[in-house]
Formats: structure tokens, sequence, C-alpha cells
């Protein structure tokens, strides 16, 4: 059997890590033909967007995606791709896990949290606009009962299904009494449909206190988008950063999967870049196309090359400046041979 499924190579250094992705899955025997589909600042000039249409209509038939990171610029410009892919397919779960790898420089061991963030709505609705040009500008929030219900549900669905015991909501509802207000009433009124799962609540700030001093209390957290977003780069941190931070984005019947980190333009063409993220990304693929044993296969090659330390890239290293780091591609090829 072959999947079909589309491939978004990216900005600045997406081409290599997607390019190391793609051995990976097909060292492990599963046929994937890949659509392979251009977006991002590169595709601009071309097409006026850097999201055209014929990509979101890739997606939408092969009904799997992946992409490499996609550069996003700061404070003018386009609109996020990621952000406008994952509106235009509604694709309202993003998903995700923080995993300690034997080897990755942390402060912490044996950390393993999900975070499930909404995906669709709150702040990164773009709802914004001048009010004083220069001055003032104003964007607005929107939370709804629809989008908090499914998502809650999304994470308690994900817990039970993946043994996990405990989903925690993530929120600011002592200061944002209307919109997480709602938010934390439609959580609890879900998480009473699941007695099997422990359900709980933190104002975000205080979770992000504990989770740096207690990350072993928390197993799955659900949050709305911003504050999703944000506490995932942090529990990214908690077991070694964004270079070992896979992330899938599921909606009902299609999927995106992207690692978490940027675009690195200036490392593109480099082969200097860890490829950790987007090829656990590829292993997320290949769990929910419901091949497990090569998910399992992929994600035990990674953790044993990063184990040994010996062919790996410079920032998996003790010393960023050691000479026997390695490049992408070969750290992929260590990766190969350990399948």
């Amino acid at each position: 059997m072959s999947y079909r499924v589309t491939l978004i190579p990216g900005d600045g250094i997406g081409t290599e890590v997607t390019e190391a992705m793609c051995r990976v899955v097909a060292a492990t025997g599963v046929a994937v033909d890949w659509d392979v589909q251009q977006a991002g600042e590169g595709v601009i000039a071309q097409y006026g967007t850097p999201l055209p249409d014929h990509v979101l209509e890739s997606v939408r038939k092969n009904r799997v995606g992946i992409k490499g990171p996609v550069t996003t610029p700061i404070g003018t410009g386009f609109r996020s791709v990621n952000v406008a892919l994952r509106k235009a397919l509604d694709l309202y779960a993003n998903l995700r896990p923080a995993r300690s790898i034997p080897g990755v420089a942390s402060r912490y061991e044996d950390i393993d949290l999900v975070v499930v963030r909404e995906n669709t709505e709150g702040l990164y609705a773009g709802i914004e606009h001048d009010v004083i040009p220069g001055e003032a500008a104003e964007s607005i929030r929107v939370i709804t009962r629809r989008a908090t219900e499914r998502i809650v549900r999304f994470a308690f669905e994900y817990a039970r299904e993946n043994g996990r015991k405990q989903v925690t909501a993530v929120h600011k509802a002592n200061i944002l009494k209307a919109t997480d207000g709602l938010f934390l009433r439609v959580a609890q009124q879900v998480a009473a449909q699941y007695p099997d799962i422990a359900f709980n609540d933190r104002i975000v700030d205080n979770a992000c206190m504990q989770l740096v001093q207690r990350p072993y209390e928390y197993d799955v957290l659900v949050l709305p988008n911003l504050f999703g977003d944000i506490v995932s780069d942090l529990c990214s941190g908690l077991v070694g950063g964004l270079g070992v931070s896979p992330g899938a984005n599921l909606g009902d019947g299609v999927a995106v999967f992207e690692p978490v980190h940027g675009s690195a333009p200036k490392y593109a063409g480099q082969n200097r870049v860890n490829p950790t993220a987007t090829i656990l990304s590829g292993a997320l693929m290949l769990n929910y196309l419901g091949e497990r044993e090569a998910a399992a296969r992929v994600e035990h090659a990674v953790t044993q090359v990063i184990r040994e330390g010996v062919k790996v890239t410079y920032d998996l290293k003790a010393d960023r400046n050691d000479p026997t780091a390695v490049g992408t591609r070969e750290m992929t090829d260590a990766i190969i041979a350990a399948l």
C-alpha cells in the first residue's frame, strides 16, 4: 500500500530537514508518494501569496501533509503561513509532545508531556486594526463554546487512547473572565464526561512556574491558542529545545505535521542543522497513518543515535564547537542505519 502525502519543504532549512525526514520514512519500508508543493516566502514573487490555493487543494485531496518551517515576518508583512493553513483547513488541534531524549542536554530527565493547543481562534484569529495609526492598535480575542468543546474533547480522547491519566486546562479566567471564563466552564463540562481521566485547571502564569519547578505533576495540557503557543515552547525547553520537538495539526479527517522550530535562513544549505524535530514529525505522521511499528522504529532509532552522541549535529554535542559534530545528512545516515 502506498500513501499519497503532501510535502511542503518550506523556507530556509526546510528543504534539508524535510529531505532527511523523507529518507528516514523511505528506509522504514512504508511507501509514500510525496506530492511536493511549494509555500512560504520563496513563492510570493510567483503567486502573489505565500500560500497558493493549489497547496491547500493538495492537502484537501490527500488528507495528510507534512511541512518544513516557513518564514513569518515580524511586525509587518504577510500573515503567517502556519496560521493561514490551520485556519483554511480547520486544523483545530495542535499536538506538541515534549519528551526527554537521553543524550539531549536538559535540566530534567524523563519528561513526558503533551500540549494540546486550540489552533483556530483566540488572538490568532487575526481580528486587529489600527485605532490611531502609529499610536494605538486593537486586537480582538475570540473564544467560542464550539471550538473550546472540541479541543478539550480532543485532549480527553487523546489521553484515553494513549493511556494518559490527567488533563489540565490552562487559562487566565481570573482576569479574562468572559473569554477564559467560557473556556474554563466548557472544559469543566467536557471533563465531567470522562470520569476515568483526572482533571484539574491552572492559571497560565502559575502553570508556567509549576512546569519549571515540578514538571512531573503534568501530563496532558489543553490551552487556548496564544497560551498554547507559549507554553508548548516552554515545554520544549524542558526537554532540550525546539530542535527535538515535533508537532501535528489535526482536524476532522485531515492532518498536517511539522517541526516546531523556525526556518533559520542563515543556516540554509550548510548541511549543519539538526533534523530531529522533522524526523520525529514524520514519526507522528506514520503513527497517524496507522503505521505504528514503523513510527516506533523511527523514534527508537533517533533516540539511539542521540544517546550514543557520536553522529549528531553540533547543537546536540556537549560543546557546540565540538569538531566531531556531523552534518544533517550524516546524522540522517546514522538514524537510517539504526533502523
